[in-house]
């Protein structure tokens, strides 16, 4: 069979440690493909400021290389697409980093070209926000997609929050966030949280035809429709605005702590008596 696609090639002056990044083109229609793999399989592909940078680096590139109709955003290895912020990065103070300068939800909807989710395995906390924010989400049917948060005492709000509401409906999103259920890759699709599923060893093969089918098409139009559709983001809640009014000093705060120091340790999170404390030193006061 007639091999459509030349070689995945790294972009030789952008050199990363914590992801990888590659073009390839369609050899009859002319435009090309960009591949940004988040590569930390070890930690489950869980990212940092650092990788964040680098992700920042690569959107950018794509989004104004003329040559490239798509995005495709993955994780390295058959384990995890991402499980989110890296938990050791987090235990330093670190988690409201998140929504610092490179902010990745962000640079889904502000790049230019539509963004494809490739999700192998484990697609949790801020890596299934990730997945759901890009404009395509295609899963192999080993994929398992939840929220982490209150698990972990790690707030999430702004826009990622309504816009799930947009994605499978508002009894859904809250029940996903809320309750930090896990969900297979037939229940994602049940709820149109993904697109499609596939058997894992034909999940390269169907992304090849979605990125051809995209290639078909006018990219200005795709471009101008991809901007239309995002557009309402702009319009929902900033990140920062909730958790500043309800608990300024939320990262700093016991409960705020609690929730990675037990993750990290092994046991379970003593949130209430951490709350039954507070309401005794406010009794005392």
């Amino acid at each position: 069979m007639e091999n459509k696609w030349t070689q995945w090639e790294k972009v030789p002056e952008l050199d990363f440690t914590d992801i990888i990044y590659e073009k390839k083109h369609h050899k009859h229609i002319g435009g090309g493909v960009a591949r940004i793999t988040i590569n930390r399989p070890a930690k489950l592909n869980s990212f940092t400021a650092h990788t964040q940078d680098e992700i920042f680096k690569a959107f950018y590139d794509a989004s104004h290389d003329k040559a490239i109709g798509v995005v495709i955003l993955t994780g390295a290895g058959d384990k995890a697409f991402s499980t989110g912020g890296d938990v050791e990065w987090e235990k330093w103070g670190l988690r409201e980093q998140f929504y610092w300068r490179y902010e990745p939800d962000r640079l889904i909807y502000m790049c230019r070209k539509p963004v494809m989710a490739v999700v192998k395995g484990w697609c949790i906390g801020g890596g299934n926000h990730l997945a759901y924010m890009c404009d395509f989400t295609i899963a192999a049917d080993n994929a398992k997609f939840g929220q982490n948060g209150p698990r972990v005492s790690s707030p999430a709000e702004g826009y990622i929050i309504p816009y799930l509401t947009r994605v499978v409906g508002a009894k859904k999103a809250r029940e996903m966030w809320m309750l930090c259920r896990r969900y297979s890759a037939q229940e994602a699709l049940q709820m149109g949280l993904v697109n499609t599923v596939v058997p894992l060893d034909k999940l390269d093969e169907e992304v090849d035809k979605w990125c051809e089918e995209i290639l078909s098409l006018s990219p200005g139009c795709i471009e101008i429709l991809k901007a239309a559709f995002d557009a309402e983001i702009h319009t929902m809640m900033p990140m920062g605005v909730t958790s500043s009014q309800l608990y300024p000093d939320w990262f700093d705060s016991d409960e705020g702590k609690e929730g990675a120091q037990a993750f990290l340790g092994k046991r379970q999170p003593r949130f209430w008596q951490i709350r039954r404390a507070q309401i005794k030193l406010e009794e005392k006061k």
